[in-house]
């Protein structure tokens, strides 16, 4: 039967009785039926045949046309931060025929509230646009269920006609309606459009077209996306000219979202603090505010902070807190780490070998983290730590070069397409030319550990990452280069002990090498840490007596030195030469090196004949057994130059000094940093010979390249700064001196705190320049100061204690208190002749100093 020619079938009248009973067997006669006048002919009474049923509905009635609405989920954000020209970028997108806009980055950083505020703006105004003219629908686009119930409300909204029909193709009504010009104007929000599968699968509507075919390139039309999958913005919105990219939130407007949401002001230093931490997330500044508001008065934005820093632990907990908001889909988690371990699921089922990428990148420091570093070292490691069951790293085989080569282009493809993959969800960023240096949002890497603890696969990525970070070199100056590349990785690496004894080997042996160019580089606070704890974890594993744990505990030793802490340092590095001698004998190398550094802390703390002794044992076994030329003689013969220089035999210190600077010279080249120690050690001793033009030139070459190569706050070139500004004191240039001298003590008290020997010298070194111009109150308080702190550090006795009261004492003198000063020089002088001997230069002017003094006293008192 033709459904369209319905109208000919008869109604049944509603209250026609049935005709169930009696009914007469099949093949019986059975008399006509006769409906009367008003329906002539023959009916049939039985019917034994099938009876095919069909019901149609009345015709639907026509609808009044409903006026431009909206059906958008959400209010407006009372608390919402105009971020810049983003909006204005979506509307330049969205407000041309047919326009296309994308919102694209990681979940929490803010799209859909962008794209929410956006839509508001269309229905109360948009430019020429009246409210009232243009509709605006909104559709949660994370499955194609949702997507297909987004296109239902917009058929309801519109009263599209023949929604209703049960066979209603409900997609292909809405895109017809989209297409008609004469519906007026209309805008799309599609928003978390994460899965490309969603809009891309035929299989899933029922029409098998793929959802994204529904959507109409229509003059009157415009579609606003929000995506954390940039492939998904390609797909919808054409090309990178549709794309927005929505990144953290500047400190300005993360500020002014923290004080929306806390209703007032917090504290400028603590907020600052933590927009930072919270890497200017909008989700997870609006989950600290809401945490902070929840526990009030129990809680602050100074307290969150200092629980934040706490621990790691901490800060999962802190971050993991949901905070309620209307304005967010109720599908979607409200805490920042559960939103992107939903994007992480989502890669390791897509592309396994992407989130090992991202799992074994989540362990370096969040910024330059080089491509290379990434790769495993050799072929064979290959598949090491990863989840090869997407089968895109293949195994290659043992068939020759040839088959070689395909394994590297393969593993090459595969790389490109992982790093790909994680820039399209905004997890890394390239941040080179060449896109080979990435970095990540240090709350991306702390949700991916979290990810990985919860996966039970946190440790097996943590000793891959050990095993990565095995490429950090021996700090030489030649590595100097690479180190400073990766040694922010290795102060991650110090945070990340492994839990097996293997890597944990490993483990210290990066921090050794790390301390190690810490301590280069004056970073001693730094050093001292990581040698620590390499020494500590050797102790356990291998025993004190083992030679890598002696090794730790000399260069320990050595920093506690540099920072002044002498007696502990003496008491490290005693015990290390008994132990090196004992286990390796007393011409191994490591046991000289063990006595050159025990020979270094007695230097420091002014015992220089046992300096010096054990400094002749040193260098005459490595001239035995070296050489004269090998690096270690050379560091041999300038320590014991150094030892010389400070007892005053600057004859015998410049022979040696000249000597090595020759070698240096032919063996290194002149911008290596032993080169510049070698001219500032005899520019010192020229200085002590009051051979200034001659200390002068010297100091201003090693100035020069210094601050070139091993930059103005090293600690050698501040040293330098210091002995130049000492020559011009010298040469009578006191302005000359004093600026430079200021410059020195601030940069060191920056970098050293006020305690440190280098600052104390410093200090003392601008109190004397104070002298010369007279400034003797200002050269007083800097010397009472140094004086102080050197006799709780370093003891009455040190001869930099001694050197203090000598110039506090010429301070007190020039100032008219002539018997004070009298006074302390004569118990600096007992100081001196027991400490340094009667024959040398400093208790010699102490004792003029005193002859002087006490001749001008008797003029005063016989004139």
């Amino acid at each position: 039967m033709d459904q369209n020619t319905h109208d000919d079938i008869p109604a049944m009248a509603p209250d026609t009785p049935a005709k169930d009973q009696n009914n007469p067997a099949r093949g019986q006669n059975t008399p006509a039926i006769s409906f009367g006048n008003d329906n002539k002919g023959l009916q049939v009474g039985q019917s034994y045949a099938p009876i095919t049923a069909q019901i149609h509905l009345p015709p639907e009635r026509p609808e009044t046309p409903p006026k431009p609405s909206s059906t958008i989920p959400f209010r407006r954000d009372r608390d919402f931060i105009n971020r810049g020209d983003l909006l204005e970028k979506i509307h330049q997108l969205c407000s041309i025929p047919a326009g296309r806009a994308a919102l694209v980055g990681l979940g929490g950083v803010g799209k859909s509230q962008l794209a929410i505020e956006y839509a508001h703006r269309i229905r109360e105004s948009a430019g020429d646009l009246e409210p009232s003219k243009s509709w605006v629908f909104w559709i949660h686009a994370n499955t194609a269920a949702r997507v297909q119930e987004g296109f239902k409300a917009i058929a309801d909204a519109a009263k599209v006609r023949g929604r209703n029909e049960p066979k209603a193709d409900i997609l292909q009504l809405v895109y017809r309606w989209l297409c008609n010009e004469g519906n007026g104007r209309w805008y799309i929000i599609l928003d978390s459009a994460d899965d490309l599968d969603v809009f891309c699968d035929a299989k899933v509507t029922a029409s098998g077209q793929a959802l994204s075919t529904y959507l109409p390139q229509s003059q009157n039309g415009s579609i606003l996306i929000t995506t954390r999958y940039k492939e998904v913005a390609w797909k919808l919105a054409g090309d990178n000219r549709s794309i927005i990219e929505v990144g953290a939130m500047t400190q300005t407007d993360a500020l002014s979202l923290l004080e929306k949401k806390l209703g007032a002001q917090p504290a400028t230093d603590a907020a600052v603090e933590l927009v930072a931490e919270l890497d200017g997330m909008p989700l997870a500044i609006s989950q600290a505010a809401a945490y902070i508001q929840q526990a009030k008065p129990r809680s602050s934005v100074e307290k969150y902070l200092e629980k934040f820093r706490k621990s790691e632990r901490w800060k999962s907990s802190l971050l993991q807190h949901e905070v309620e908001d209307l304005r967010r889909d109720g599908y979607v988690s409200n805490s920042i780490l559960k939103t992107w371990h939903i994007s992480f699921d989502h890669i390791r089922s897509k592309r396994p070998s992407a989130a090992d990428l991202l799992s074994l990148m989540s362990f370096f420091d969040r910024q330059g983290i080089p491509e290379w570093l990434l790769k495993p070292p050799e072929k064979d490691d290959r598949q090491e730590g990863g989840n090869n069951s997407s089968g895109d790293r293949g195994q290659g085989s043992a068939e020759g070069d040839e088959s070689d080569t395909s394994a590297d282009v393969a593993f090459e493809m595969a790389f490109d397409e992982d790093v790909l993959t994680l820039r399209n969800y905004s997890l890394v960023i390239t941040t080179n030319e060449d896109g080979d240096v990435f970095e990540m949002h240090r709350l991306v890497q702390l949700s991916t550990r979290t990810w990985l603890k919860a996966s039970g696969l946190l440790e097996r990525f943590k000793r891959l990452y050990i095993a990565r970070m095995q490429a950090f070199p021996e700090p030489d100056y030649s590595n100097w280069k690479t180190c400073q590349q990766l040694f922010p990785h290795i102060e991650t690496a110090a945070n990340n002990r492994p839990t097996d004894e293997e890597s944990c080997l490993k483990w210290t042996s990066i921090l050794y090498y790390g301390g190690w160019y810490a301590q280069t580089q004056g970073r001693y606070d730094l050093a001292g840490e990581m040698l620590k704890k390499a020494m500590a974890t050797q102790e356990t594993i291998l025993g004190k007596g083992h030679e890598s744990t002696l090794a730790a505990v000399s260069a320990y030793a050595r920093v506690l030195s540099d920072k002044g802490l002498y007696k502990e340092a003496e008491v490290l590095a005693t015990q290390v030469l008994e132990g090196t001698t004992k286990v390796l004998g007393v011409e191994h190398p490591e046991t000289l090196t063990s006595m050159n550094n025990l020979a270094l802390t007695y230097q420091d703390q002014g015992r220089w004949d046992e300096a010096e002794k054990l400094e002749l044992q040193v260098l005459e076994i490595r001239k035995k057994v070296l050489g004269i030329d090998h690096p270690y003689t050379l560091t041999s013969m300038n320590n014991l130059a150094s030892t010389y220089w400070k007892q005053g035999r600057w004859d015998e210190a410049e022979k040696l000094d000249v000597q090595v600077l020759e070698i240096r010279k032919r063996v290194l080249g002149i911008d290596h940093p032993d080169i510049l120690t070698s001219m500032n050690n005899l520019a010192l001793t020229y200085w002590n010979q009051g051979r200034w033009n001659e200390a002068e030139k010297l100091e201003v070459q090693v100035l020069e390249i210094g601050k070139r190569v091993l930059g103005i706050d090293h600690p050698d070139i501040l040293t330098s700064m210091n002995n130049l500004a000492s020559t011009y004191w010298n040469q009578g240039r006191w302005d000359e001196a004093e600026k430079l001298k200021v410059q020195v003590l601030e940069i060191r008290k920056r970098m050293h705190g006020i305690d440190h020997p280098y600052t104390l010298t410093s200090m003392n070194n601008l109190a004397s320049t104070y002298w010369k111009q007279g400034r003797w109150d200002e050269a007083e308080k800097l010397d009472v100061q140094v004086l102080e702190i050197r006799k709780r550090m370093l003891g009455i006795d040190h001869p930099y204690t001694l050197t203090s009261m000598s110039n506090l004492a010429v301070t007190w003198y020039y100032q008219g208190r002539c018997q004070v000063a009298i006074d302390m020089m004569e118990d600096c002088f007992e100081g001196l002749q027991k400490t340094l001997g009667q024959n040398h230069a400093h208790t010699e002017n102490s004792l003029a100093f005193l002859h002087h003094w006490k001749a001008e006293e008797k003029g005063k008192q016989n004139p």
